[in-house]
């Protein structure tokens, strides 16, 4: 796929100048972020809220493992089918639609009155989780080489802070219900994600009257005029992506990072209230706040972490070509996996919270990492690859919810077999190589970038990528 006029800068400057959003470039990094952020919001709102709900239905811990497995199993095929979507749609439509029928089971998940309703809503709302592939696709097709890993573990980073601002907010969010307006705890958690289904729906939206699918125009658009092959010619890139052995090292690699970091997201909240003396004489409402307020701290790191797996990607690519990429990837996820082994042996919650922390910081810089290699794997397929790589995350967030179902294990324990499991996985980035064609490629395309954005800064436009 040939797209024209990508934008070859971006950092702080880039970011935070409010005359760009005239550009399609950073209107789409704004606009893909922010919608991943609500998604993210709304798929983990209910996880912070799970002591009253299984209070409320008489949960199970195998139930409670239950609801972790489904609410990434759906995803797994949804990031899978909006893949292959975008490559035919464009992210622009892929969205607006994802966003506005994600939306209704987020607000019906209210009518839930036992376990076999809460479960068949809370995997439904799954499906919202695959608007991280449309994401990374918007801000591939909107950057240049020279900046896309940066890019992309930015928007995406954004996003996944979602998931530690539900952790802190939902709570405060249902507080504000129980304790300012009356309402029972039962009607305060159902309100609660009523809210948060009803922004997802206005944000899809807004995407469809703000944004288009590449720098110059909507990929209907393009392809009315030639500059995109047609519909039909983008036949096959699924079968393409899915027969490269490299797709599936990186689906294998994503998903011990941010596969781990939804499996955190589900369980955190809870891990702290029933494995840390200090939550036992509190009660509820105060627990479940506090809790939810460190639990958070592990998605806040998105802020930066993500973006420095990134940006270090990016810079790893420049000095060493596409293998310094998945040598700076092999890195970060091998630290990951001895800081999880770390955190799980904190019985002390004054320790746990650093360990923590650290914890999160190589967890997303790894996710940043590997999509600062996946837009270089395949060009004509980039949709399929992200999917195909994007369902690794929950599909290893399915195989680690079976590990907190366990009526054997401990969660500890749970934490400690993963983190062996991460480091072990961390060698699959060395099956991930580059052809000696695709490394003099990604440098020709690093040294022929132009000087920025086009548009009110009066810069240059980028050269022609593929």
């Amino acid at each position: 796929m040939e797209l024209k006029n990508k934008a070859t800068r971006f950092g702080p400057r880039e970011i935070f100048n409010f005359k760009l959003l005239g550009t399609p470039q950073m209107r789409a990094f704004h606009m893909s972020w922010f919608a991943f952020f609500l998604c993210f919001f709304a798929w983990f709102g209910i996880a912070p809220l799970m002591k009253i709900v299984a209070k409320e239905m008489s949960l199970t811990k195998s139930q409670i493992g239950w609801c972790i497995i489904g609410s990434v199993a759906i995803t797994v095929l949804a990031r899978l089918f909006i893949g292959w979507l975008c490559d035919r749609v464009g992210p622009r439509l892929a969205y607006t639609w994802l966003l506005l029928l994600g939306s209704i089971p987020v607000m019906c998940i209210g009518f839930a009155h036992d376990f076999t309703t809460f479960l068949i809503f809370r995997i439904a709302i799954g499906a919202i989780g695959a608007s991280f592939v449309i994401t990374q696709y918007h801000t591939s097709v909107m950057f240049a080489p020279n900046c896309v890993g940066t890019a992309n573990a930015t928007s995406a980073g954004w996003g996944n802070l979602g998931g530690g601002v539900t952790q802190m907010v939902m709570p405060l969010v249902f507080a504000g219900f129980v304790t300012l307006l009356g309402f029972s705890e039962s009607i305060g958690w159902r309100a609660s994600m009523f809210v948060a289904g009803l922004m997802c729906a206005l944000t899809g939206v807004a995407y469809y009257l703000f944004t288009q699918d590449a720098p110059d125009g909507n990929f209907s658009e393009l392809r009315a005029k030639g500059l995109l092959p047609k519909k039909e010619e983008s036949k096959g890139t699924f079968l393409e992506a899915a027969k490269d052995y490299r797709v599936w090292a990186l689906f294998i690699i994503y998903g011990t990072c941010f596969g781990i970091e939804l499996t955190i997201n589900n369980v955190a909240t809870l891990y702290f209230l029933n494995h840390f003396d200090y939550f036992q004489e509190m009660d509820s409402v105060k627990a479940l706040s506090i809790a939810g307020l460190i639990a958070g701290s592990f998605g806040l790191m998105n802020l930066f972490a993500r973006t420095l797996g990134g940006h270090f990607g990016d810079k790893f690519g420049a000095k060493w070509g596409l293998s310094g990429r998945v040598k700076w990837l092999f890195v970060v996820l091998f630290c990951e996996g001895l800081a999880l082994m770390l955190f799980s042996q904190m019985s002390v919650l004054l320790l746990a919270i650093p360990a923590l922390i650290l914890f999160s910081l190589f967890v997303q810089m790894s996710e940043g990492a590997t999509f600062s290699v996946v837009p270089f794997i395949n060009k004509r397929a980039l949709g399929s690859v992200s999917g195909i790589v994007g369902a690794g995350g929950n599909a290893g967030a399915v195989a680690a919810g079976f590990l907190f179902k366990a009526e054997s294990l401990t969660w500890p324990t749970a934490l400690f077999v993963l983190g062996s499991i991460v480091t072990c996985c961390s060698f699959f980035c060395f099956a991930v190589n580059f052809s000696e064609a695709a490394e003099t490629e990604a440098r020709l395309h690093t040294d022929a970038v132009g000087v920025g954005l086009s548009g009110p800064l009066e810069l240059e436009p980028a050269p022609a990528t593929s």
